[in-house]
């Protein structure tokens, strides 16, 4: 399977049909189209592993959401909780985001629209910053004994463990 990942920057006046939007590329280009909150992603390395886990667990019949891109966003939350893993989700105002887009053929095609739906394109949002630091200790529960035990520069691998214990919850 064919999994690019791209960030920037988009204005939300209308979080429905901005997830439409999204949608109906998919649609057209029959593959997965997946927006994400870029701030509380602790670098690409965080989704690519999530996509891997979505789409093996899809393979192995082991998925717990219906469609790829819930999926997507249950191993990238860390949490097999659906409304918990919505609030990875991109919201109305301006958002950093990240969007992954997945599928065997019509990738490039997808990609292309959501460039233009974006209001820039800049892919170093999706990477670790201390920015994100406070976010992603809350929103990942990253304790301060963990911190203290491994450094605040482990904060991304931190987050890759709260993804791979997701199998182990399952």
């Amino acid at each position: 399977m064919n999994i690019q990942i791209m960030g920037g920057s988009v204005n939300i006046t209308d979080l429905d049909r901005f997830l439409k939007q999204l949608s109906d590329i998919g649609s057209t280009h029959n593959v997965t189209v997946q927006a994400l909150n870029a701030e509380l992603v602790s670098g690409s390395r965080h989704l690519m592993f999530a996509v891997g886990k979505a789409i093996r667990s899809f393979g192995s019949g082991r998925n717990t959401a219906n469609n790829l891109g819930m999926e997507i966003m249950l191993y990238a939350s860390g949490n097999l909780q659906i409304g918990r893993a919505l609030g990875m989700g991109v919201k109305t105002g301006d958002n950093c985001v990240a969007v992954v887009v997945a599928g065997n053929n019509g990738v490039d095609g997808a990609i292309s629209e959501v460039n233009e739906v974006l209001d820039t394109v800049d892919p170093a949002v999706l990477e670790y910053s201390k920015a994100k630091q406070d976010s992603l200790l809350e929103f990942f529960n990253i304790t301060r004994d963990e911190l203290d035990a491994v450094g605040a520069g482990k904060i991304p691998e931190l987050v890759l463990e709260r993804v791979a214990l997701v199998d182990v919850i399952k």
